[in-house]
Order: C-alpha cells, then sequence, then structure tokens
C-alpha cells in the first residue's frame, strides 16, 4: 500500500454511486481520501472544474460527458472517446485518462477467455462499449459489433443478424443493483457462444453471468476489471508504480468482503443459530428470510400457513429471498424449504456461496415450524436432499453450532 497521502482527496463521480466497491478497492492501495461524488449532470461541470478534488474516477453516465471539461486528454483516451479517471496536473490542468482500458482486457485474460480471431458482439454503445471495442481490437477479435436499442441492430434481431457470435460482452447497466436478475439479451438463441463477460460487479453474477454459467460457458465478471482499472489510476493519482501482483490480492479481498454466506437445510437444522454466530465472529449483517416474511405478511408463519397455505408462503418467501439475495457481504438464513422452489436459485446465487447445513433427523427442532409438526420428517428429507445438494456449493454437518460455523469459516478464508 502507498502511504502519506492522508490529505489528498479522490473519488468517484457518477449518478448513482450506492452501490460502488470503489472505496474498499483503494482504501487497499493507498491511504489517501476516497469519496462517492454522486449528482446529476447538472452539476457535473462545476464539480469538475472546481478545486473540491484531487483526482477522480469517473462512471455511467458521465465518461463521455466530462471531456469537454477537460483541458489534457490522453491519446488512449481520445482515441477510444472516453474518460474514467480525470486529475490536476501539477500546472492546475485538468488530465483526463481512460483506465478502463487497462483494467478490460486484464478481466478478459484472467478469466481465460480468447478473443483472438472471434466474432465477439458487445452489447451498449456508451463510453464502457467504447472502450471495450479498443480492448477487443487489441487482444485481435476477427470482428466486433455493437447493439443498441435503435439501429440495425438491437437487441431483438442481435441473434438473427448474428448468428455467428462466439464472445458476448454487456457493457450495459441492465442487471446491475438494484436492477438485478434481468438479462440484456437471450444468449441460449446463439449457437457458437463460447463466453461471456459482464463489466457489471454487482451483483457478482448477473442474469447474464448465470445464464451462460448454466450452460456451461466461461464468464468474467466486473470486479478484476474494477480493481485492475484502479490500480492503473492510483498510479495516476500518486505518480507511484504498483506491482500487478496487487490486483488479484485485491480482487480476492473484495470478493471475500463482498460473498454473502447463504445458510439452507432442513426446517430446525440450526441455520439461524450458526448465522448468528458467523455474523457475529465475521462482524456481519445476519439475514433471515422467515424474518423477512413475517415482517411483507404482518403475521405470523403459522398464520400465513393457516391463511394462505403453503403455497401463499412460498410467494412471500420467494420475495423474501429476493430481497435478501441482492445485499452483499452478508450472512442469510433461509427457510427450510427455500430449495423446493426452483426459482429461489438465482437470488441467492447471484452474490452468494451456498452452504447446505445437514444434521440427524431425530436433533431437528420442530417448534413454530407447520410443515415439521405435520408431516414425516424423515420422508421430507429425502425428498428435499437433491434440491439441498443442487442448490449448494458447500455442505456442513452440524455437531454442535459454534464448530459448523468455525468450518465455514475455515472453508471461506481458504477458498
Amino acid at each position: 500500500m502507498i502511504t502519506n497521502r492522508k490529505e489528498q482527496v479522490c473519488g468517484l463521480v457518477g449518478e448513482r454511486l450506492g452501490h460502488s466497491f470503489s472505496p474498499q478497492i483503494h482504501a487497499c492501495l493507498c491511504d489517501y481520501s476516497y469519496s462517492l461524488f454522486e449528482m446529476p449532470e447538472s452539476e457535473l461541470e462545476g464539480f469538475i472544474k472546481g478545486d473540491g478534488y484531487h483526482s477522480v474516477n469517473v462512471t455511467i453516465p458521465y465518461k463521455m460527458a466530462v471531456m469537454p471539461y477537460l483541458d489534457v486528454i490522453s491519446e488512449a483516451a481520445q482515441k477510444i472517446g472516453s474518460v474514467n479517471t480525470v486529475t490536476h496536473l501539477p500546472d492546475g490542468r485538468l488530465y483526463g485518462d481512460n483506465t478502463d482500458f487497462y483494467g478490460f482486457i486484464h478481466m478478459i485474460k484472467s478469466a481465460g477467455l480468447d478473443l483472438s480471431g472471434k466474432s465477439v458482439l458487445i452489447l451498449g454503445t456508451g463510453g464502457t462499449s467504447r472502450t471495450a471495442t479498443a480492448a477487443c481490437e487489441a487482444l485481435g477479435a476477427k470482428s466486433i459489433r455493437l447493439v443498441s436499442r435503435k439501429g440495425d441492430l438491437t437487441y431483438g434481431n442481435a441473434h438473427t443478424l448474428c448468428p455467428e457470435t462466439q464472445i458476448i460482452i454487456n457493457c450495459t447497466p441492465v442487471g446491475m443493483y438494484p436492477g438485478n436478475l434481468v438479462s440484456p439479451i437471450d444468449i441460449q438463441k446463439f449457437p457458437a457462444l463460447e463466453g461471456v463477460a459482464d463489466v457489471i460487479f454487482n451483483p457478482a453474477k448477473t442474469q447474464l453471468l448465470l445464464d451462460a454459467e448454466g450452460l456451461g460457458l466461461k464468464t468474467a465478471n466486473g470486479l478484476p476489471m474494477l480493481v485492475a482499472q484502479a490500480k492503473r489510476a492510483c498510479e495516476i493519482f500518486t505518480g507511484e508504480d504498483i506491482p500487478n501482483s496487487e490486483i488479484d490480492r485485491i480482487t480476492r479481498i473484495i470478493a471475500g468482503q463482498t460473498t454473502n454466506i447463504v445458510l439452507v437445510g432442513m426446517p430446525g437444522c440450526g441455520k439461524t443459530t450458526v448465522g448468528k454466530i458467523l455474523a457475529e465472529r465475521l462482524g456481519r449483517e445476519l439475514v433471515d428470510t422467515d424474518e423477512l416474511v413475517v415482517e411483507l405478511a404482518g403475521k405470523s408463519i403459522p398464520e400465513i400457513f393457516a391463511e394462505q397455505g403453503e403455497e401463499g408462503f412460498r410467494a412471500i418467501e420467494h420475495t423474501a429471498v429476493c430481497m435478501a439475495g441482492k445485499k452483499s457481504g452478508v450472512i442469510i438464513a433461509t427457510g427450510g424449504g427455500a430449495v423446493t422452489r426452483p426459482e429461489n436459485y438465482a437470488p441467492l446465487h447471484q452474490n452468494g456461496k451456498i452452504v447446505f447445513i445437514t444434521r440427524d433427523i431425530s436433533l431437528l427442532a420442530k417448534d413454530g415450524r407447520p410443515l415439521s409438526l405435520s408431516g414425516d420428517l424423515r420422508a421430507m428429507y429425502e425428498k428435499r436432499l437433491p434440491s439441498y445438494r443442487e442448490f449448494c456449493d458447500i455442505e456442513a454437518a452440524n455437531t454442535t453450532p459454534h464448530e459448523t460455523a468455525e468450518q465455514i469459516i475455515k472453508i471461506f478464508l481458504e477458498d
């Protein structure tokens, strides 16, 4: 980490920044102050031309809008037509550069995606897509087509006009928090597709990437790009070189801090108890989807079952699961039957690693659990077991809650 920069004010400029991981990333790079400067476009010129900062990164939708306010723009940024890094030069002039180019190439290479000789389809026509186009050219792509909402090549006809597409790259905000689990395009319609990259980093897996993962394709999310471009921006901010090894180190740190730990398992297996221990040990928020259900419905779970039946309960539970799954860096304890609805997988998986907590059937608690009190627990377990295993990334036996929590922490720290 670079030190002794505490009086240097840096930050990120954009329209909506509540989802940003940039402060955490820059905190790992240097000890300058790094703030989020959220503003409408009407305030952009005044801020950029002002003296309230030393250096800033610029994100959507201002990567092109900021350019007229700069005195000097790097050759690379001019060629791309997009700026994401602005700094005050010693003589007072404003200098703009594009570190996204560096970050994009790192993202593609770190995911093992080979663009050489490939047909690439880029979704979007904004500043980020300009960067992606330049980077794809540098990586030897055979052809590059841009998809927009209007024009000859659109989201509706891209699969017809570009059936040879091998790589799809999303440079739009579609699917980004808080608009999770929406995809800009149906990738199943591209028979030659080999890989998908999405510059979005929150959620960690957009619906586009979840779809690609389901098809067994190579995928890349935007976190490595974000960290790599931040490393290059930090070098511009400070004038000091940073080892490339820092990119992977910081990517692992941020991924670890933002990945949810999701607990699934039979009713009464100890998910909430283990979750409370994990939350205390890791300093994270515990989100219990059963508590969210009660809050949403305004009544207890037994009352929901009595009035609306299991189907009514599951509908409310799905809403609760979607709310919980949007969060980052939390512990999520789910209801025992959450895995019985396939539609709950994507919300839990998009930001999380899922742990199946197992426990001897004879030790399962039953109080306040309508299905546990009214049915055969062993039969329920046998029926649900395939779903628990299909959902989960790891299994952890609940011998004692503290031992189970420590086992989960150890697994996540080693990952």
